[in-house]
């Protein structure tokens, strides 16, 4: 008997087995319900999460190709609705299912996405309505932002001239859905604002008409939101029908539910214009009418008043005041005057009781006795102080070192210090020496030897 030879399969080759029977007996596409668990991405833009339910977990990827067409945001414990396919990944052993479409389970993708956003955006403070501002009462530039082809547009502006006909209006064409609408919008809103100095628009409306809420989507993306956020022009938001409500309506300064609406909404009704103005007119008039008949009376009365029938009274009345003035004044002078001559005679008649002229005679002899006095004390310290000083002059002058020079002395001083040369230190050969005589007298000599 021939001995059957025994087949070795390399690692390789039982991975790939494994991945050509899955690929065999596996439907190639299909779908599966679960639960997401770690959701996490990669640098590469890549996720690995996983599917579980009570049973087991199923590793998975989904590539960033697939992610980026998401509408809504994945998360851990989300149940979903994953299709795709098992793939094997052949150097490792491990097999995935590599998702290319996810859907939540119970709630559409985008009705999702849509509660996602809205959470999110309201977190921020976008829906505040702190930060809204009012629409002007009476615009008369409004720009429309919306499809050129589309209904809305015509709705826009029939209900806007039908109300107020003396308003311009511009339209921006944008692409109001499909790939690229929303990005498009709101670089639309940013351009409006950058030129709104030259466009000098009230009012910026942004809409379109009814749709399904894939068709309506674009505004409901984060984009348009922002920029509506952003725009400094007052946005009125006009999309869809009544039940449909987008992220746009909740940012903007003033939602209308149908674009028709956004007209009423943006301008005034012209007939109710004119019927306030003629109301406003006829209350003036009647304030004015009433205000010249009070105006009247005050006059009339003013007119009647002895002022304006006799007018010199006043005047004839203060000058009688001024002579009565004058007169009192001229009393109390007098008076004044009166006082003061009765004081003076009072004091001279005093000061002649006590003979002044005696009392100076006396008072001269003891001033020229005390002058006398004051005379020889004077004197006798002149002469004692003049003794004193010769005395002191004498013995300073016997101090004097220069005192000593009438005698035959001489001082001599070495000129380049200015000392007085004492001994043979206080010079060097060469210096020179200033020696001083009698009478101020000077001989400048050179030091030759020592």
């Amino acid at each position: 008997m021939v001995k059957k030879e025994r087949k070795i399969y390399t690692v390789s080759q039982v991975n790939t087995l494994i991945k050509v029977v899955l690929e065999n007996n596996l439907p190639g596409r299909f779908v599966i319900r679960g639960e997401l668990s770690g959701w996490k991405s990669f640098s590469s833009g890549h996720y690995y999460p996983s599917l579980k339910d009570e049973g087991g977990i199923l590793p998975c990827a989904m590539w960033r190709s697939s992610i980026n067409k998401l509408k809504f945001e994945p998360e851990d414990g989300m149940e979903v609705f994953a299709t795709g396919n098992i793939d094997v990944y052949v150097p490792r052993g491990e097999y995935k299912f590599i998702i290319d479409k996810l859907e939540p389970a119970g709630v559409g993708a985008l009705q999702l996405a849509f509660e996602q956003m809205v959470r999110r955006l309201e977190a921020e403070g976008l829906f505040k309505e702190e930060h809204k501002v009012e629409i002007p009462a009476y615009p008369m530039r409004i720009g429309i932002l919306t499809s050129e082809t589309g209904a809305a547009v015509r709705d826009i502006e029939d209900s806007i001239l039908s109300r107020w006909p003396c308003v311009r209006l511009f339209l921006y064409p944008v692409p109001v859905q499909g790939e690229g609408a929303a990005e498009k919008i709101a670089a639309g809103l940013r351009e409006v604002n950058r030129r709104n100095r030259q466009l000098r628009l009230d009012i910026l409306i942004v809409g379109r008409g009814g749709g399904s809420l894939e068709d309506l989507w674009a505004f409901n993306e984060e984009a348009v939101a922002r920029a509506i956020y952003d725009s400094k022009i007052p946005v009125i938001s006009a999309v869809g029908h009544e039940i449909d409500t987008t992220i746009a309506d909740l940012v903007a300064d003033k939602r209308a539910s149908t674009p028709t609406k956004a007209g009423v909404a943006a301008v005034p009704d012209m007939y109710e214009v004119l019927e306030q103005l003629t109301h406003l007119e006829r209350r003036i008039s009647s304030q004015v009418t009433w205000n010249m008949e009070l105006c009247k009376e005050n006059l009339e009365r003013i007119l009647a008043s002895s002022v304006f029938r006799n007018p010199m009274l006043a005047v004839h009345n203060r000058e009688q005041q001024l002579d009565e003035m004058e007169s009192e004044l001229t009393g109390k002078f007098k008076d004044f005057l009166f006082g003061i001559k009765s004081r003076l005679v009072h004091f001279y008649e005093q000061i002649i009781k006590f003979e002044p002229h005696r009392l100076l005679g006396r008072k001269a002899v003891e001033v020229n006795e005390l002058a006398g006095e004051l005379n020889i004390a004077i004197n006798g310290c002149i002469s004692k102080y003049q003794l004193e000083l010769a005395s002191q002059a004498n013995r300073l002058g016997a101090l004097n070192p220069r005192s000593v020079l009438q005698r035959g002395y001489s001082i001599s001083r070495n000129k380049r210090n200015g000392r007085v040369v004492a001994r043979l230190e206080d010079v060097e050969v060469g210096d020179m020496m200033v020696t001083e005589l009698a009478g101020e007298n000077l001989i400048e000599s050179e030091v030759k030897k020592k």
